[in-house]
């Protein structure tokens, strides 16, 4: 039976176990998509530079907009019954997923695990390379840096500083469920392109608070915000 649900846990993290619909708070923000980003370069093992702010925003602090995972367009609504890739019931519940499937339970598999150009909002947006870091890559991060929470213009969010001297602040931009915010300043989710292994209506997504920052996953239908990334 697919009326399963997402249990949000706000002390500790936020995990998907199962399905469900997302929305956000009142905050900071840039509705227009950037078209330019500076691209920080942090020494990390693989090379990779990371843009100094979100998807749609034109500083740091700046929350950007929210996108389902793999979709490149924003919305006001985030739920099933709104998202790209799937078909639902009449009540909204989600019956099927039409693309980045791994279970012969919602429907034929395609098996595809990791965003394509096509599907990747960043790379819609930013063109020369830029995309949505993986998984690994966002753990990459966590490992090669030393993490802050702290402000940046009276905006909570962690700062994440490398060796070199260089850091970039991701701001606590909450998560977007349905058509209502929730947990903006004191949390903040940004998708990875890295679909779950087990669970293919979720993708991992990295969670920030004040406590921790760590990988975990989340309804694929659910509003995020984006952070670029490109070799160098």
């Amino acid at each position: 039976m697919k009326r399963t649900r997402i249990l949000l846990m706000a002390l500790a993290a936020i995990v998907c176990v199962g399905v469900a619909s997302c929305n956000k708070d009142d905050q900071p923000s840039n509705n227009g998509e950037n078209n330019t980003v500076a691209w920080i370069d942090l020494g990390l093992p693989s090379g990779l530079l990371w843009a100094d702010c979100n998807l749609g925003a034109t500083k740091p602090e700046e929350y950007g907009n929210y996108y389902a995972w793999g979709e490149t367009a924003t919305k006001q609504v985030f739920d099933w019954s709104t998202y790209k890739y799937c078909t639902v019931d009449g009540e909204g519940i989600i019956q099927t997923l039409t693309k980045y499937n791994t279970s012969s339970e919602y429907g034929t598999p395609d098996n595809l695990t990791n965003l394509q150009d096509m599907d990747d909002a960043v790379t819609a947006s930013l063109g020369n390379g830029a995309r949505t870091p993986t998984k690994e890559e966002w753990n990459e991060l966590i490992s090669n840096t030393t993490v802050e929470w702290t402000t940046v213009n009276g905006v909570y969010g962690s700062k994440f500083t490398a060796d070199n001297g260089n850091a970039i602040f991701l701001p606590a931009t909450g998560l977007y469920d349905g058509s209502e915010p929730t947990l903006a300043g004191s949390y903040g989710g940004y998708w990875s392109s890295t679909l779950h292994e087990v669970y293919p209506y979720c993708a991992w997504y990295i969670l920030i608070f004040s406590g921790d920052q760590q990988m975990v996953y989340y309804d694929r239908a659910r509003g995020l915000t984006l952070r670029a990334v490109r070799a160098n």
